[in-house]
């Protein structure tokens, strides 16, 4: 994957990167991780801006967000509720998980989606929860833009100042996705299996 994004990102140059970054925020497969040190080494060859690295970066970032944010608004909490008590167990949610989810994330949603937004393989999910408990657009975006800028030119300047060793900062977070992934995991198995309706005694 790592040849076919440097290759997209050479021949593409900005529209590049802003359409990977658009992809990484639909499918995780594809990690920023790759897409936007190779972009900052980019940079300091000379071949691209430093600066247009990180606006792309950071707008592929924003519009690839909106389609999860956007269908989960449409979903809304009283549709995920009846599809938590039908379909619970496999969710390991219950309608009562999303209640206290939802107070939750109205007091603390506008940190949690900054936030967010810095952690590798929650960045992505982060606009779920944002959509379903209705954070207005413009606190969302504002958000994301400034959690997407921060990761981004973190990622970018990596790059840039690594240069030919670029690709030893996928090697840094790498195993930090992987951690998360494996607790998200656990998480996940043991709520399925200790999993109980709203409603049972």
């Amino acid at each position: 994957m790592s040849d076919w994004i440097i290759g997209f990102i050479t021949e593409q140059g900005y529209l590049g990167i802003f359409l990977l970054m658009v992809l990484e925020n639909l499918f995780p497969p594809i990690p920023s991780e790759l897409i936007m040190p190779f972009a900052g080494f980019a940079a300091a060859e000379g071949n691209l801006g430093f600066a247009g690295v990180v606006i792309a970066g950071v707008l592929g970032s924003l519009v690839g967000t909106l389609p999860w944010y956007l269908v989960a608004r449409w979903l809304g909490l009283e549709r995920l509720k009846k599809l938590a008590d039908r379909f619970g167990r496999i969710a390991t949610i219950s309608a009562a998980d999303i209640d206290d989810a939802n107070r939750w994330f109205a007091r603390y949603g506008r940190l949690t989606v900054l936030f967010g937004r810095l952690v590798p393989a929650i960045r992505t999910l982060i606009s779920i929860p944002a959509g379903l408990a209705a954070m207005p657009f413009a606190p969302f975006v504002a958000c994301t833009a400034l959690g997407s800028f921060v990761w981004t030119l973190f990622l970018t300047g990596a790059g840039y100042v690594l240069h030919e060793g670029y690709h030893l900062v996928e090697a840094w977070v790498d195993p930090a996705t992987k951690v998360i992934v494996v607790l998200l995991v656990a998480v996940y198995l043991y709520r399925f299996v200790t999993w109980k309706r709203s409603d049972a005694s």
